[in-house]
């Protein structure tokens, strides 16, 4: 195994953990989540000094803000793993550069592998293997699209 295969292998480890932690705390808004769902469902727990209870649509707008957050955590974690994954299989290189830019992004470790991942991906031996990987597809030779 050269060098260069030995970084991709790393590389795609990192872009495994890291997106893995990024799902993790993707979690946390699960808190927002049921906090609205308490609000819409049972109102009743949280009267103020007047009586009433917030209004329902106050524990909509908490509940349906958390399910964004979290589904846009989970997506990125999830191209993150798919990054790893193409790292790993020497395939799209352009989306491998781009979830490393965007990787940038998550200080500390996501920065580190950011730019690690860049550096890496910057080097002509690695440029080849990729395009190496890409003239050996089956659908390239079959004269179908380059994937």
């Amino acid at each position: 195994m050269t060098t260069e295969e030995e970084h991709l292998r790393l590389l795609s480890i990192f872009h495994y953990v890291v997106g893995g932690l990024i799902a993790l705390f993707g979690c946390f808004p699960i808190i927002h989540v049921t906090f609205g769902l308490i609000l819409i469902l049972a109102p009743e727990t949280f009267k103020g000094a007047g009586g009433e209870p917030p209004p329902a649509v106050f524990g909509l707008l908490i509940a349906l803000v958390g399910a964004a957050v979290i589904a846009a955590f989970w997506t990125f974690a999830a191209c993150m793993i798919t990054a790893g994954r193409f790292l790993s299989l020497r395939k799209h290189y352009m989306f491998c550069l781009v979830m490393a830019a965007l990787a940038c992004m998550c200080s500390p470790f996501g920065t580190v592998l950011g730019v690690f991942t860049i550096i890496v991906l910057m080097r002509e031996p690695i440029k080849q293997l990729f395009a190496a990987n890409r003239s050996q597809s089956p659908t390239a030779s079959a004269g179908g699209p380059l994937v």
